[in-house]
């Protein structure tokens, strides 16, 4: 299908957002990739991950790019050519990218039970202000989510989940909070948006200091 959704979280940032229902056949029709891509894209095996690289690859020409106009760095981090800063993310059914002027960072996670397993990998400070009459399994998805998009947006890797990344009391209903990354060096707030699209939590972060 085509686009699925724009978001507008300020006026120099956008997100876009696909539903992959197209088969990898489809998604493939006239898409032109890097040698880089493709090698990439040979070298996966599951059908769900070819189909997330390619519906990415829409999404950029949604925002007016090509797979040339996209590189990374050392640590994997995804840059555009244009020196605007760039997130993706994918997970089963949807992609996702975020676009803008100044740092940010994205995921999309499908919400699971089984994110109650694992929650003690990654949740901290934030056990404090989990409300118990809130909805426990996209609370701690949200609270995944925003540490992923931090996680994306500092640039020299290394960073835990659990020890360096704190997000601030929400409730789901705010669909908003801010979290920062408290690591030597780098003292920065980040503002946290977050939705619920269909099953799944979208979570987004960006620079506080430019948030108009």
């Amino acid at each position: 299908m085509p686009l699925f959704k724009t978001i507008k979280p300020n006026k120099y940032t956008t997100v876009y957002v696909w539903k992959i229902e197209e088969s990898f056949k489809d998604l493939s029709k006239n898409m032109l990739l890097t040698e880089r891509s493709e090698s990439r894209l040979l070298s996966m095996k599951s059908e769900i991950h070819r189909r997330g690289f390619l519906s990415v690859r829409h999404l950029l020409k949604e925002a007016g790019y090509t797979d040339l106009d996209l590189f990374y760095n050392g640590n994997g981090k995804p840059h555009l050519t244009n020196g605007k800063h760039i997130s993706i993310t994918h997970s089963f059914i949807f992609s996702a990218i975020i676009i803008s002027d100044v740092e940010v960072g994205i995921d999309i996670e499908k919400n699971r039970e089984k994110i109650k397993i694992i929650q003690d990998k990654f949740v901290n400070f934030e056990r404090g202000f989990i409300h118990k009459d809130d909805d426990y399994i996209q609370q701690l998805t949200v609270i995944w989510g925003a540490k992923e998009s931090l996680y994306k947006i500092y640039p020299h890797g290394g960073l835990t989940f659990k020890n360096d990344i704190d997000i601030n009391s929400f409730q789901i209903a705010d669909k908003k909070t801010s979290g920062y990354i408290k690591v030597e060096g780098w003292d920065k707030n980040y503002r946290i948006e977050f939705h619920q699209i269909d099953g799944f939590t979208l979570v987004y972060a960006l620079d506080i200091a430019n948030n108009d």
